[in-house]
């Protein structure tokens, strides 16, 4: 089980590794796609859609979170284990929907979607620090793809679905 600290740590070494590499690519890498695939800039679209109803909503007074989606009544699963459930989905063909879809960035565009998600995992990081140990546990929130999850496990999701997307954009170049 991570604490409250190394999930901080773990948040802000993933999305800079993740925007690291987008800083790097050139305009042609940005832009390309295998058929299918995302751009390396709808990965980055993709994942800033992702983080910004969760840094913004951990603003909320928690009694608003408990109010709307309740609280947990089991234990946070491990990281291993909640990304082993998010792995599983996407074997099933389960995929992002609705608002979470990206949109096509164009290289010009690029920096100010990486401040934007920068700004955005900084409020993040600022939001989890106002959150106890036991109340990462305690208070759940809505995953489009996994149900109900305590603050702790979408913690674990945001810090793992930076590397994978990294991983997909990284491959997706490769070719």
């Amino acid at each position: 089980m991570m604490t409250r600290d190394e999930i901080i740590n773990k948040l802000e070494t993933n999305y800079k590794l993740f925007v690291d590499f987008m800083l790097l690519l050139g305009e042609k890498d940005f832009m390309y796609a295998p058929a299918g695939k995302w751009t390396a800039g709808q990965q980055l679209d993709h994942i800033t859609r992702a983080v910004s109803p969760l840094a913004t909503g951990l603003r909320l007074p928690k009694f608003i979170i408990r109010l709307s989606f309740g609280r947990a009544n089991r234990s946070s699963k491990s990281y291993d284990d909640l990304v082993k459930k998010y792995l599983a989905k996407l074997e099933r063909g389960d995929r992002a929907s609705g608002r979470f879809i990206p949109v096509k960035i164009e290289p010009q565009q690029k920096e100010k979607s990486i401040n934007k998600l920068l700004k955005l995992i900084t409020l993040l990081v600022r939001n989890i620090e106002h959150y106890s140990e036991k109340q990462l546990d305690a208070y759940i929130l809505p995953h489009p793809l996994l149900g109900k999850l305590t603050i702790r496990e979408m913690m674990y999701f945001t810090i793992y679905h930076a590397e994978h997307h990294f991983k997909q954009a990284k491959k997706n170049i490769a070719g």
